[in-house]
């Protein structure tokens, strides 16, 4: 799975399989992943027909709190994901299509960085050996083969786009939007619609790691005066007992004279 700088300090909701679209009946895994508090997250979820709702509420199964599992697909769980904490912080959000097309592109769910390879996969339900795959940017044919099968080297901003895919003789895919981001001052990054550019937009600023930093240093500070304060007793106990030791050998002397 292709990682975004973003997640690797701060929250993230991870999607398995990694791709942002998925036939119907198919089963999605979705898990917040936050390198310094694993816990207090739940997976929420704005679609067309229900509006906001968090996991478990008539959707998804909540196998612990930070992990969602969709067991079977449907349309209408086409919508924008995220992680959501107790406290009102919110991660990445990521736009997942459930169709009920014979075709799906299979593209990276989360922004890819550039200079990574990138591997997109058109996929069809039923046959597919006996396809030929054409793959489509902004509309325009830019690579046909039988394997259904596309890969970008080494992203670049100019890969940035939407992407669709087809197999011969059953049509096309839904849109997928790849975003290509740079590096971690890159906001308001726009993730995978189904028609074009995503509206919703997330940004991480500074103050979430401030936050975490915050949180962190005390700890920091205590682990290492614990860790002087546990030395100094040990030497303390150590002077003690060479002390004790000195004291006994006088003795005998003394005794012995």
């Amino acid at each position: 799975m292709l990682v975004t700088p973003f997640c690797l300090m701060l929250t993230c909701l991870q999607v398995s399989p990694d791709r942002s679209q998925f036939f119907r009946y198919d089963s999605i895994t979705l898990s917040c992943e936050d390198p310094l508090n694993s816990t207090g997250w739940k997976v929420k979820r704005r679609t067309s027909d229900s509006g906001v709702r968090p996991c478990s509420s008539g959707w998804g199964f909540a196998s612990s709190g930070s992990i969602c599992i969709i067991g079977n697909t449907y349309p209408t769980d086409t919508g924008v994901y995220w992680c959501e904490s107790d406290g009102g912080n919110r991660s990445n959000e990521v736009n997942i299509t459930i169709t009920d097309r014979t075709v799906i592109l299979e593209s990276p769910a989360m922004p890819v960085s550039e200079g990574a390879a990138v591997v997109l996969y058109c996929k069809a339900e039923t046959n597919a050996s006996k396809h030929k795959y054409n793959f489509f940017k902004d509309g325009h044919l830019i690579r046909s083969n039988c394997s259904g099968e596309m890969t970008i080297v080494s992203a670049s901003r100019s890969d940035e786009g939407l992407y669709t895919c087809s197999a011969s003789g059953l049509g096309e895919s839904e849109g997928s939007w790849l975003t290509v981001v740079g590096n971690r001052n890159d906001q308001n990054i726009q993730l995978t619609p189904s028609s074009g550019p995503a509206t919703a937009s997330f940004s991480f600023p500074e103050s979430r790691l401030l936050c975490h930093l915050i949180v962190g240093i005390p700890y920091l500070f205590s682990t290492v005066l614990l860790g002087l304060i546990y030395r100094d007793r040990k030497r303390g106990e150590a002077a003690q007992i060479a002390a004790d030791k000195k004291k006994n050998l006088d003795v005998n002397m003394e005794r012995i004279v």
